[in-house]
């Protein structure tokens, strides 16, 4: 059986190494799922009805309450930090300069976090002003909200940010 599987993994390498990323990537969104979760019920609930005042960006972006923008911008923070770790180590194997895969990751990641930030506390704003803010509509938006970036996150993650390095053999 052990014998097949690594014939599989040899033959379809790249759809291994999705199939890596994904779990990597369900197992990291549990961890931001749960800071979420604490983040918006407990630490920042106070926040979900005061607005964010006087801030021009904020406004336009469509982001109303100061709860849902932290709430997302720290969970999605510390989901991405970790799932840097997984999948460098664990996922490709990365053996690329460490420095300059941190730097462009870093780049990635707070793009990402500006979106999922926006998306997220955008919708939020949209729930809590159609009075649909409950526990379940909040985290299959958070759950929405965290798999859309998969798009650019796998590409990148793959062909740019943990990349193995090439040898020549003789």
């Amino acid at each position: 059986m052990k014998e097949k599987f690594m014939k599989f993994i040899d033959k379809h390498n790249e759809i291994w190494k999705f199939i890596k990323f994904s779990f990597t990537g369900a197992s990291t969104s549990v961890l931001e799922l749960g800071v979420f979760m604490l983040l918006q019920y407990i630490v920042f609930k106070s926040l979900n009805e005061v607005p964010v005042t006087d801030n021009a960006v904020m406004s336009f972006l469509g982001i109303e309450y100061k709860g849902y923008l932290y709430s997302y911008a720290i969970s999605a923070t510390i989901g991405y930090a970790a799932a840097y770790i997984m999948n460098r180590k664990l996922t490709f194997k990365a053996d690329a300069n460490p420095v300059l895969s941190t730097i462009i990751y870093a780049v990635m990641v707070v793009c990402t976090i500006a979106f999922n930030t926006w998306f997220g506390a955008f919708l939020g704003t949209v729930i809590k002003n159609n009075g649909w803010d409950n526990v379940f509509v909040e985290m299959l938006t958070k759950v929405i909200v965290m798999t859309v970036p998969t798009i650019w996150t796998y590409p990148l993650n793959r062909f740019v940010i943990h990349r193995k390095k090439k040898t020549t053999e003789k």
